[in-house]
């Protein structure tokens, strides 16, 4: 073994001289140490170090829980998945569309021309859109029937709108990306079918398990992703909230997923409010807003801050459950109004006036409402709901409610009076 190394240090040798005059790099890196002025690259090097990755983090590339904590208390989101994010971190960040890969780039040419085929329906569909708007009244055959003809041939030009797009790897990795623009009908069948597949079916559950469909609503189909918040937390569907966090009316993100704007009225009710008298539960409405529009780009409703002389009828009014009482259900209904015509606010106003004993079902004959989204959650009596009585005035803050202890059976008395 000495004699093969003696043998190939002469040739390793060589070999590292010759290596070394090919880089000429190298070289200028040994006799830099004789120089005072730093090189560009040892520069950029120096800057980057001064600001360190975790003190400002790129969204696209973070991959530390405690960065993304970080990040979303700034406001930003990360882009995409973890998994995403530390993929591109290690990649040469080639354009999605200009990745080197022979059968993804021939995949992409039938996807094109298939794209071009969807976009020639369109331009026709459209011509034939604007031939029968052209058409008088009578050409058409009638008011009515020209709506209709033009309704549905709107909804197949979104429908080709979005065959037209929905294979292409580009529109999907935007929507992935929460980078989707909801103005474009694409985006909003991605986010109605994804919404669908889970959030919608939680839901549905909550509302059905916990009798809002129909104590409080005889039936609901919901159409909207709503969310709600108070303060900055996001209550999920059903969820106990603290009796200190709503005493100030929530924040609500409406999605809607069709193209336009909506009025929609929006209404709290709370339908397990004790009735010692008649040992039942009552209803009482803790909000009510009218004409709040709403659409696919514009999702953003505080209930606290919509006008009171055109939008709010009933202001909010914190929810409370007396000692002793079940959790109490706040059911939020937003209702579409008929054919997004606004409502006469003045007239509402002068009627509904009286909070207690107001049904949703009511309101929904008066003015024609439709309920098209819902959400729950609940309250109940804890350590801070004597205070949020004693601030709103609540009458009955003292009071304790107690379960009635059912009487036994004759038969199972142990002292009947008709058996001494």
């Amino acid at each position: 073994m000495a004699h093969c190394e003696r043998a190939s240090k002469p040739l390793l040798q060589c070999l590292q001289k010759t290596y070394t005059k090919g880089l000429p790099g190298l070289q200028l890196q040994s006799t830099r140490a004789f120089q005072t002025t730093a090189l560009a690259r040892e520069e950029v090097q120096t800057e980057t170090k001064s600001q360190p990755f975790y003190r400002a983090p790129d969204p696209e590339l973070v991959t530390n829980p405690r960065l993304e904590r970080q990040l979303l208390r700034q406001g930003v989101a990360p882009v995409g998945s973890r998994r995403r994010r530390a993929a591109l971190s290690d990649s040469l960040n080639i354009p999605f569309e200009q990745l080197p890969y022979q059968c993804f780039q021939e995949a992409r040419k039938v996807l094109l021309a298939d794209r071009e085929e969807k976009l020639r329906d369109i331009t026709s569909m459209r011509e034939k859109i604007a031939r029968l708007e052209a058409l008088t009244t009578e050409q058409a055959g009638g008011e009515q029937v020209k709506k209709s003809k033009l309704r549905a041939m709107e909804l197949h030009l979104d429908y080709l709108k979005v065959q037209a797009d929905i294979n292409d790897p580009l529109v999907k990795r935007k929507f992935e990306d929460g980078q989707g623009d909801m103005s474009k009908p694409i985006y909003r069948f991605l986010a109605d079918r994804k919404w669908r597949e889970y959030r919608r079916k939680v839901l549905v559950q909550r509302i059905t398990q916990m009798k809002v469909v129909p104590d409080v609503v005889q039936s609901c189909d919901p159409t909207l992703d709503t969310k709600l918040y108070f303060g900055r937390r996001q209550i999920q569907p059903g969820e106990f909230v603290d009796s200190k966090a709503s005493t100030e009316a929530p924040k609500l993100d409406v999605q809607m997923f069709e193209g336009g704007e909506k009025l929609v009225t929006i209404a709290v009710v709370d339908s397990d409010v004790p009735n010692v008298e008649k040992d039942s539960f009552d209803y009482k409405m803790h909000y009510l807003a009218v004409n709040v529009p709403i659409s696919a780009v514009n999702t953003k409703v505080d209930l606290g801050q919509l006008p009171t002389d055109s939008q709010v009828v009933l202001p909010w009014v914190p929810p409370v459950a007396q000692k002793g009482s079940p959790y109490h259900r706040l059911s939020l209904l937003i209702f579409e109004q008929k054919e997004s015509q606004s409502l006469d606010f003045a007239a509402i106003k002068a009627k509904e006036k009286r909070r207690e004993n107001l049904h949703c079902r009511t309101l929904q004959d008066r003015y024609h409402l439709k309920p098209i989204g819902a959400f729950l959650f609940r309250t109940q009596w804890d350590d801070s709901m004597y205070e949020v009585m004693k601030s709103i005035g609540y009458p009955d803050a003292e009071m304790e409610l107690r379960r009635k202890r059912a009487e036994r059976l004759p038969y199972k008395r142990r002292n009947p009076a008709n058996m001494r």
